[in-house]
């Protein structure tokens, strides 16, 4: 809750709800194995109006354990046997993600010794690109002519040369000295902005659009995991010696890593530590007017049941199984009820938690406490151009008041009204910034009603553009 709070205010309902959660993980991974199966995650229903932190709690939270994570809409998916998405996706997703990441964790760890390789390989190609002979025709000869004359050449030399001129002790020496002089330019960083045509390898994935019950989006075939028979494509490109290294390193920490390892390790954590965030689970809540097919809403909800209960679903890195993801799902509820789900949803969402809307006083907190202010954010973006901003307590104070009203008399959109009102109060700041270089600009209450009281006093205008 703790690291939560520097980001998010308030909501401190929903924050224990899922602190216990993923505490409740934690206890059950320190049980013998046949009990741990036994127990299955407490899913989380979260009720509450758009832009109160019902997304960003779960996102800092799968940060927070560096697990899993997706961010899925319901309203995206439909019923089994229509064209769409089908809600199995959702784990193909969240699989695909957790390869990722888990290959992005290996290769950090490789990274020193795939640098040190990196280097190695930049240094031949430097050395050879330097000793290489200038090779060029006479002049008056033709190339044809010089074709043919190289063919003859070869052609003649029937018997081989006598000796052949070994390198001597001298010049391997000076070799191994200028290939240790360059490995030493290279790791200072002086030769950082020379080119360097370097050949880069990239793994051609086909994909081929098939109806399949697996739905369309998992027909690309994943030919990393045979990469004997992958077709790859050898490109040259011209590049600083600075990208060159960060091209090389990745193709050798690629080298270095296990990829069925990666793959092993990546499902485990996709079926114990997986979190999917299930947002606008109330668009497909029914409203009790059955007037016809409707395949975007209950037929969705019935798929849903297996893979939040627990289920094997077919991915292209092998069976994965959902039965221990922990899912949130979300929703406003403005015009649905939670009781408008179908029991069975219902019963696999037991843990409730209802989200308060935001007023003046969150919003000043959301202005100025969490890491990610948006005060700050403005203040550092306009110190990129030399300008100095600061606000004086009683314009942050006009802010949050000019959002909670807008609020009220419009739609609540929660605190994503205070981007809208920021940007509206920074616009003409923001287009003369390059102006103001070097000076330092004060924004107190009299600026903020200046430049938002015309547009709060006219509601049909504030609809529009706040």
């Amino acid at each position: 809750m703790a690291e939560l709070d520097k980001y998010i205010v308030g909501q401190t309902k929903a924050k224990r709800a899922v602190a216990i959660a993923l505490r409740n993980r934690y206890r059950r991974q320190q049980l013998p194995p046949e009990l741990r199966d036994e127990i299955l995650p407490k899913n989380i229903l979260m009720i509450g109006p758009t832009g109160v932190g019902k997304t960003e709690i779960a996102r800092r939270l799968a940060m927070l354990v560096r697990a899993p994570f997706v961010k899925v809409e319901a309203t995206k998916f439909t019923e089994v046997g229509y064209v769409g998405r089908d809600v199995d996706s959702m784990i193909r997703d969240l699989t695909n993600i957790a390869v990722r990441m888990v290959e992005q964790e290996k290769m950090d760890e490789v990274r020193p010794k795939a640098e040190r390789r990196a280097y190695e390989k930049l240094a031949t190609l430097l050395l050879n690109a330097a000793e290489r002979p200038k090779r060029s025709r006479p002049r008056g000869v033709s190339p044809f002519e010089a074709i043919f004359q190289m063919l003859n050449q070869f052609e003649g030399a029937e018997e081989p040369p006598e000796e052949q001129t070994a390198p001597s002790t001298e010049e391997e020496m000076d070799r191994r000295t200028r290939r240790r002089q360059v490995l030493e330019q290279l790791k200072s960083g002086v030769r950082d902005q020379e080119t360097i045509e370097i050949e880069v390898e990239e793994m051609l994935t086909p994909f081929v659009q098939v109806f399949s019950p697996q739905g369309i989006e998992e027909m690309g075939l994943d030919i990393d995991l045979l990469p004997p028979f992958g077709p790859r494509s050898r490109s040259k490109r011209v590049t600083t010696i600075a990208e060159a290294r960060e091209i090389f390193t990745q193709q050798e920490a690629r080298k270095m890593i296990d990829r069925s390892a990666v793959i092993r390790e990546a499902i485990q954590r996709v079926e114990q530590t997986g979190i999917i965030f299930l947002d606008e689970i109330d668009k497909i809540a029914g409203s009790g007017r059955a007037t016809g097919p409707d395949v975007s809403r209950e037929g969705v909800q019935r798929d849903l049941l297996p893979i939040i209960e627990g289920s094997t679903v077919a991915t292209k890195y092998g069976p994965v199984r959902t039965d221990h993801i922990l899912f949130i799902a979300a929703g406003a509820f403005h015009t649905a009820k939670p009781s408008d789900l179908i029991p069975e949803l219902q019963g696999r969402l037991p843990i409730r938690v209802e989200l308060e809307p935001l007023g003046a006083e969150d919003f000043r907190r959301i202005l100025t406490e969490p890491k990610n202010a948006l005060i700050k954010q403005y203040q550092q973006l306009m110190a990129t151009e030399g300008v100095q901003l600061e606000f004086t307590d009683d314009a942050i104070d006009e802010i949050a008041r000019i959002a909670g009203e807008v609020n009220v008399r419009t739609e609540n959109i929660g605190a994503r009204r205070l981007h809208t009102v920021m940007e509206r109060l920074m616009e003409d700041l923001s287009f003369d910034a390059p102006d103001f270089a070097g000076q330092r600009i004060v924004i107190d209450r009299a600026y903020v009603q200046a430049k938002l009281a015309d547009v709060i006093k006219d509601a049909d205008l504030s609809r529009y553009i706040l």
